[in-house]
């Protein structure tokens, strides 16, 4: 920002995350649309999976920024842990563990 002669303020931008099964792109976007977006990573030949976001966003230095994030529910998925691929009941929202595997079929009572 300082190259383009202008001040940044972290507030007025949101990350955006896009994987597929074989890079992810993260790209950062202004809230106003008066900047263009800012290509910040990609990651070629990198496997989507929770750890290697994680690994992404310290390199980023996403706990000093503290972004918006913002990507489809692909993403969403991957940051809460959620189980990813073609789930029959996708929902982000309830509490039951989408990873026990163990569990998936024979546990019977799941939190409300």
């Amino acid at each position: 920002m300082e190259v383009l002669g202008h001040e940044f303020n972290p507030d007025q931008w949101r990350l955006y995350i896009d994987s597929s099964k074989v890079s992810l792109k993260v790209v950062l976007l202004h809230n106003g649309n008066k900047f263009p977006s800012g290509p910040l990573a990609h990651a070629a030949n990198m496997k989507e999976s929770y750890e290697r976001v994680k690994l992404l966003l310290g390199k980023m230095r996403y706990d000093k920024f503290k972004w918006k994030l913002c990507g489809d529910l692909k993403v969403v998925a991957l940051l809460l842990r959620k189980q990813l691929g073609y789930t029959k009941y996708c929902c982000f929202l309830c509490q039951w563990d989408s990873w026990d595997k163990k569990n998936h079929y024979v546990n019977k009572l799941w939190p409300k």
